[in-house]
């Protein structure tokens, strides 16, 4: 035997699918024989293994410095460094503690995220029958070299990229691959060269399964050189995009730090060159200002909320592997869901019969393949086509835990479950009728025929292409027995039913002499009993789950490996869009980039699209702004979910490839529940929100008092230690509070909000600018009546602080609701979370006020019954102005929302 020729060493110069067997195996240097065990030694050591390299890991040291290349958390540790300058060391221990939590949860989490290559490496097959040397032998799959001889049976896993060379009855389910429901057809003829992946029916392609019949095929492309490998590799150069929160976050982080410093600096300066104080005593004014200002509880309380979130998902079905992706689904404009096993089942079903060309279809009703459903027609005359199609039929239905399944192909699958539909038993006819003869389907003649014996003698069954059996058929049921068929009514039906984006099947009999054999000269004379009009059909529930995406504002569009008509169909009882047809993966390879923004922007339906078609797809819609959600199930999905914003995985029937690449897993497989998610995303951002706008006034309001006391040139109303004080015990007790709110009505009503928007905007901004004055005019006001009237500084102190956390607590009542009053019954009776928080709060309180430890640590002093109803007065007083220019404000902006606000850009499907 001969060495490979440079051609094909070259990989990529012959076009496998498009060359003729004979071309292939002279360009691959071997032949039907097989290779030579030297030929094997010498390929094997330049191509390497069949298998896929394993991903280069990061080491535990870099991931876990990693952790901390959040600003937020440097800020966290700036604060707990300057707790422990002030030498409070058990405020420096909890942030601490925070920090290593904080730590330890990104560590596990990037632990278990990067195993997608591992997933697609549990789709290759362990072992391969192949023919070497003239033998036939079982051998590693991972031994394999191009030029391998390798045969294929039924259930087997294809071990590597085959060049077919015979093909008998050979059908292969490569639906992981390319998205296509049903079987594929495979046989050994030359495809065009432009075929796409799903139409090379001369191919069959690592990790697909051979549905039935049996192939030989010659070994063209192994390891990662395959397609399955060449995704991989797709999969392993993918970058996944920072989520929106973990974008925002960053943002808001590094401007408050540059805020706080810039302004303390400011501080520092003017304290030194006009305010009197000399270089120590203006440094711990800063370093007071600095506690503050640093939210230090903000990044704990974020953390809190999204794991809080991550346990109710796990409630709706939906698993998050990485926490940031919580928030994410909340932000999604547009959901980019693929078909197959998705919006659909990933099961056959008949779900029309056609027995008269003249009449019209019969419905047939019921799911996947389940043997029951209703049949609104002519029962009799389908029943005489489900029995034929029951018969001429290998594949075998199966009832487990999880509901009926089919052995063998799913459109002989779906065939058996209509047989249970119209009332016959598999079993008993099978043995009524047995099988004496039988032509098994081939791509060569389109059709599968069985002679059985019975009561009214021997039949002849046949099903196949419609346009391939047709010419067969002389005769057609009419009213009181068989007429002569009209061909042209039949072939109009057929069209039809394909433009509807049916599979269509044709059934035929004929009485024939039990000579215990057919043959092709048989298949003649038949009598046509009808068409079968097959489909994956949408979930129900995928159905109205699409009309909640619409209502909230988010585009639905599919992107699937399956064909356009199919494509179609699914996507019109989803309730899309789809006047615009459906663009192909060859126009999006085509398409340049700004060309291909545009058509990601107009179409809803894209069929026939490779992964790489699936991965530009997403790239060009998250470079027009959108916050991406893509959903899917099989390795081909894989890139694509992977650099989506929300990858979202069937958990069922997903590949372990797909899970392992989606941020979020959907255990039920149900597009309803991506709404479900999408809801409690949308909370979880709200609640975010709600932490930041309570967090940010009141370090605010802190702050300006300390500002306040510098540019007049008074001592400070609250010390450094108390700061932390309050801002430790409040985030704690208050702030987190407010991870556990329940979603504000009208959620799912609201516009998705505008990519790339702050988590700081205008009206934000002005709120936090407006509680920080008044938090701060109080308590300074408070300070100053209380030391003009003769109190010490440390009793004016004590007020002062009380009065924060007093603020502090009726402040939490406001900010509950980010889009409607809080004083409502409900609002005010608030939740068990806030009021187990407010009495955490007021006992701490009471105990920094009267119990002497703690006085002596912050130097506190007891409060009398007069002052602390004048501290509860004024935390009223502040609930009802912060309510009233709510409400204003709500009034001012209506106009706006008439007119249409330019601030809530809808994304809107065609």
């Amino acid at each position: 035997m001969t060495s490979m020729p440079q051609q094909a060493q070259a990989n990529g110069t012959l076009l496998w699918h498009a060359s003729d067997t004979e071309e292939v195996l002279a360009n691959l240097g071997s032949g039907p024989e097989g290779l030579s065990a030297l030929e094997i030694a010498t390929r094997l050591s330049r191509h390497g293994p069949n298998c896929l390299p394993e991903p280069p890991g990061r080491g535990l040291l870099a991931r876990l410095r990693g952790q901390f290349e959040n600003l937020l958390i440097l800020v966290l540790i700036a604060a707990g460094a300057v707790t422990a300058l002030l030498g409070h060391w058990m405020d420096s221990g909890v942030i601490l503690a925070v920090v290593v939590l904080n730590a330890a949860i990104g560590l596990w989490q990037e632990g278990r995220a990067e195993s997608a290559l591992a997933g697609v490496r549990r789709l290759l097959s362990d072992t391969a029958s192949v023919r070497r040397a003239g033998r036939r032998e079982s051998i590693p799959a991972t031994e394999l070299v191009p030029g391998d001889i390798v045969l294929l049976e039924p259930g087997d896993r294809v071990p590597a990229d085959l060049r077919l060379i015979e093909a008998r009855g050979m059908r292969a389910q490569e639906a992981a691959l390319t998205g296509e429901s049903a079987a594929v057809d495979k046989d050994a003829d030359p495809v065009p060269e432009d075929a796409p992946l799903g139409d090379r029916r001369s191919m069959a392609f690592s990790g697909t399964l051979v549905a039935s019949g049996r192939g030989t095929g010659v070994v063209v492309a192994t390891g990662p050189r395959s397609e399955i490998g060449r995704i991989g590799a797709l999969l392993g150069g993918v970058e996944p995009t920072a989520t929106p929160l973990l974008r925002q976050i960053d943002r808001f982080a590094r401007r408050l730090t540059t805020v706080i410093l810039g302004v303390c600096l400011l501080v520092f300066g003017y304290a030194v060159g006009f305010g009197g104080y000399s270089r120590e005593d203006a440094f711990f004014a800063m370093v007071g200002m600095a506690v503050a200002a640093i939210p230090e509880g903000l990044p704990a309380v974020i953390t809190i909320a999204l794991a809080l979130g991550v346990q109710r998902m796990a409630a709706r079905r939906a698993i998050v592997r990485r926490l940031p992706a919580v928030e994410t689904l909340g932000a999604v404009t547009v959901i980019c869901t693929d078909k197959t096993g998705t919006l659909t089942l990933n099961e056959m079903v008949v779900r029309r019969v056609v027995t008269d060309p003249n009449a019209p279809a019969v419905e047939i009703g019921g799911e996947g393949y389940a043997p029951n459903g209703e049949v609104e027609g002519n029962q009799a005359a389908v029943a005489a086509l489900a029995r034929t199609g029951l018969l001429c039929n290998d594949a075998h239905l199966r009832q487990d835990k999880s509901g009926w399944r089919v052995e063998g192909d799913p459109m002989e699958g779906a065939l058996l479950a209509l047989a249970g539909k119209i009332g016959l038993d598999a079993a008993t006819e099978r043995a009524a009728h047995p099988r004496l003869h039988e032509i098994p389907f081939d791509a060569a003649w389109s059709y599968m025929a069985v002679l059985t014996d019975g009561t009214g003698g021997a039949m002849l069954h046949v099903k196949g292409a419609p346009d391939r059996l047709l010419p067969y058929c002389a005769f057609q049921p009419g009213p009181d027995g068989a007429v002569p068929i009209d061909r042209e009514a039949w072939a109009a039906r057929i069209e039809a039913l394909a433009a509807s984006g049916h599979r269509v099947l044709a059934f035929a009999v004929k009485p024939v002499a039990a000579s215990g054999e057919i043959g092709h000269a048989d298949i003649g004379g038949l009598r046509l009993l009808g068409l079968a009009g097959f489909i994956d059909p949408a979930r129900p529930e995928a159905v109205a789950a699409a009309a909640d995406c619409r209502r909230a504002g988010i585009a639905v569009k599919m992107i699937t490996g399956d064909h356009a008509l199919t494509a179609l169909a699914v996507a019109a009882e989803l309730g899309l869009d789809t006047r615009g047809g459906a663009l192909t993966g060859r126009e999006i390879e085509a398409a340049k980039d700004a060309d291909l923004r545009r058509m990601a922007r107009e179409a809803n339906v894209f069929a026939r699209a490779a992964p790489e078609h699936k991965l530009r797809l997403v790239e060009a819609l998250q470079a027009e702004g959108h916050v991406v959600a893509m959903t899917g199930d099989g390795v081909n999905d894989a890139p694509a979910l992977k650099r989506a914003d929300a990858g979202i995985a069937m958990g069922i029937k997903g590949t372990e490839a797909a899970k392992e690449a989606a941020r979020v897993v959907l255990t039920d497989d149900n597009f309803a529940s991506i709404v479900a998610a999408v809801r409690e995303g949308r909370t979880i951002h709200d609640n975010i929100r709600k932490v930041i706008a309570w967090n940010l006034p009141t370090n605010g309001g802190e702050a300006l008092v300390i500002i306040l006391a510098i540019l007049i040139g008074l001592p400070l109303p609250i010390t450094p230690i108390q700061i932390l004080w309050i801002n430790m015990v409040t985030a704690v007790a208050l702030g987190l509070t407010l991870a556990f709110e329940p979603p504000e009505p009208g959620v799912m009503a609201r516009p998705p909000r505008r990519p790339g928007a702050a988590l700081l905007d205008a009206e934000m901004i002005w709120r936090v600018a407006l509680v920080s004055v008044l938090f701060g005019l109080a308590v300074f006001g408070l300070s100053a009546w209380v030391t003009a009237r003769g109190e010490t500084l440390a009793y004016a102190r004590t007020l002062s602080v009380d009065l924060l956390v007093v603020m502090e607590i009726f402040y939490l009542f406001s900010v509950r609701y980010l889009h409607m009053t809080s004083i409502t019954l409900t609002g005010l009776l608030g939740t068990r979370a806030v009021w187990f928080g407010v009495a955490l709060a007021v006992a701490s309180q009471l105990l920094f006020t009267y119990a002497p430890p703690l006085q002596a640590v912050f130097d506190s002093r007891p409060v009398a019954p007069a002052d602390g109803a004048v501290v509860l007065g004024m935390g009223v007083a502040l609930l009802l102005v912060l309510e009233a220019e709510k409400m204003l404000r709500r009034r001012w902006r209506a106009p706006a929302r008439l007119q249409g606000d330019p601030d809530s850009r809808r994304i809107r499907p065609r």
